[in-house]
């Protein structure tokens, strides 16, 4: 029954994300196209890398990592307030995303798809992360709490305990626990 959760944290994601739009359409909150869509990318890769190892209702939240950040990035094609800074970086990102599908295709081995999409998204989570530091106003921390609760789900729904079950949600975790950081105490700073 635990397992269901999955749906509920799902749920969670998605109204993160439009409480994100919704602040994102006020100027309240300034999206990096670049780290927006290469989180929605990685997720994606990781979801497919996990389902074709077998993996069942644990892989949703992992998903939704992927889907609620690219209703963040579709939106902000509609307002002027999103930030569209291409450098090399985020082509780096760009490429590792690409390399863990070729990766994948080339081995045949979803756990390499994993371990590049946890790479590439932690590098498309720098830009934010400094920007988050430098101007914490223009980030919301409710898309990184959902974060770090939502894919906790994943432990409740696993069927096993292995790499492809688990990697994708615990590095999640990490990572959304990392950004809230710098906009809780850039915040606090600012006060």
């Amino acid at each position: 029954m635990l397992e269901y959760l999955v749906f509920v944290a799902a749920f969670a994601s998605f109204v993160a994300a439009c409480v994100y739009i919704r602040a994102m359409f006020r100027g309240e909150t300034k999206p990096n196209r670049v780290t927006w869509f290469m989180w929605s990318v990685a997720p994606f890769v990781a979801t497919a890398a996990s389902v074709s190892s077998g993996v069942g209702w644990a892989v949703i939240p992992v998903f939704m990592s992927g889907f609620s950040p690219f209703l963040i990035f579709t939106a902000s094609f509609f307002t002027r307030k999103a930030y569209w800074k291409l450098s090399s970086f985020d082509y780096l990102c760009g490429v590792l995303s690409g390399l863990a599908l070729i990766l994948w295709y080339l081995t045949n081995n979803p756990n390499v798809a994993i371990v590049f999409a946890i790479l590439s998204d932690a590098l498309a989570a720098v830009p934010t992360f400094i920007k988050a530091w430098h101007n914490p106003r223009t980030e919301s921390v409710w898309p990184f709490v959902i974060g770090v609760f939502s894919p906790m789900t994943s432990f409740l729904a696993a069927t096993s305990f292995g790499f492809s079950d688990l990697a994708f949600p615990i590095y999640l975790i990490a990572i959304n626990i990392l950004l809230l950081f710098p906009i809780a105490i850039g915040k606090r700073r600012l006060r």
